[in-house]
């Protein structure tokens, strides 16, 4: 930890007290150094929920006021590029990512300022904590979308981690036919399952056996591989499962380089799409969702932090000894145990 300036409301910004931060695998890279996308001392932070604290000038449009309670869309586009104009900031070429990007001081902090523009309001009536998990499942929603989910897909998710949970309740929204995961922890087969999705475990059966598993437990072949690990072992797995013709979305980032099959995409004319976060639209029609309190949601907190705690929740996931799937640190509580504002 450290002491740093408080942050100030610029023109069209405004500072937000912190209320929950989840911790991303993103944010575990950054801390272990292992891909390069964070700096040390940088302050991380992009799942995020709040209350405004103070607006900069030029923000009145916004229809924002003290005391509300929001998350942040941390995708910030240039706003006049083809792509931001299309509502597609993600694909902006200046894009820059509160808690990726070093100009930001971000969100595993007591405050934060932001654009105004990026802030979306949440209803007083739901579970405050909750605003910390828009960010992720909004990633999941956005990757079933760019797979083009609807009802007649059977859809098999590669990995039952935070996203893969997301992707499991994207599939859900979209009206999925059918949900398998393929997970080989079993507290995150549980949490899976909880969700309501049909959970296997590949260490069951060989390599080879994996696909009629699948097969069997969606009732047909997926029409959707979604991986959500990212790596060259659960690409194969996704090209092993997949029928001819099938889609194949790559939205994990276990590993910045992998090696792909050439063959099993040609000859077999799959589609490998990739997805990265989500546009504007795609994040409040997220955090709407998210604001109607499905009672689904609880499944997704394992642990709740204070900032003296972070330091070792860190640790613990970054070498395996936590098994959790999300940790939300509380910046403003000092110590533990963690009191969840309840409405």
């Amino acid at each position: 930890m450290d002491t740093v300036p408080d942050p100030q409301a610029g023109d069209g910004d405004v500072v937000i007290d912190i209320v929950a931060t989840g911790i991303c695998g993103s944010d575990i890279h950054g801390f272990t150094g292992e891909n390069g996308r964070r700096v040390p001392g940088q302050v991380m932070g992009h799942e995020t929920v709040g209350r405004i604290a103070a607006l900069g000038s030029g923000t009145n449009e916004y229809g924002l006021s003290a005391g509300a309670l929001v998350t942040v869309n941390p995708v910030i586009g240039c706003g006049h590029c083809a792509d931001c104009l299309a509502g597609q900031n993600q694909n902006c070429p200046d894009k820059v990512v509160i808690g990726v990007a070093t100009s930001f001081s971000s969100a595993f902090a007591q405050q934060m300022a932001v654009p105004a523009a990026n802030v979306v309001v949440l209803p007083e009536s739901m579970p405050a904590e909750y605003g910390a998990l828009v960010e992720p499942l909004a990633v999941g929603y956005h990757a079933l979308r760019r797979g083009r989910c609807g009802p007649s897909d059977h859809v098999l998710i590669i990995g039952g981690g935070p996203i893969g949970q997301a992707c499991v309740l994207a599939a859900q929204r979209l009206d999925a036919a059918a949900v398998v995961v393929s997970e080989p922890d079993p507290h995150r087969r549980d949490v899976v399952e909880a969700l309501g999705a049909v959970a296997v475990d590949p260490g069951a059966v060989d390599e080879a056996g994996l696909p009629a598993m699948v097969a069997d437990a969606l009732t047909g072949r997926p029409s959707i591989v979604v991986d959500a690990v990212g790596i060259g072992a659960t690409m194969a797995t996704a090209f092993a499962c997949a029928p001819l013709g099938a889609t194949v979305v790559l939205v994990g980032m276990g590993a910045p380089q992998i090696s792909l099959a050439a063959y099993e995409i040609s000859t077999k004319e799959r589609s490998v799409v990739g997805s990265f976060c989500y546009d504007p639209e795609e994040f409040r029609q997220t955090a709407k969702w998210v604001g109607t309190a499905p009672a689904v949601l609880a499944h997704l907190i394992d642990e709740r932090v204070s900032m003296a705690e972070a330091q070792s929740s860190f640790a613990a996931l970054a070498n395996g000894q936590s098994k959790a799937s999300k940790i939300l640190v509380f910046p403003n509580v000092a110590e533990g145990p963690v009191t969840v504002e309840r409405r």
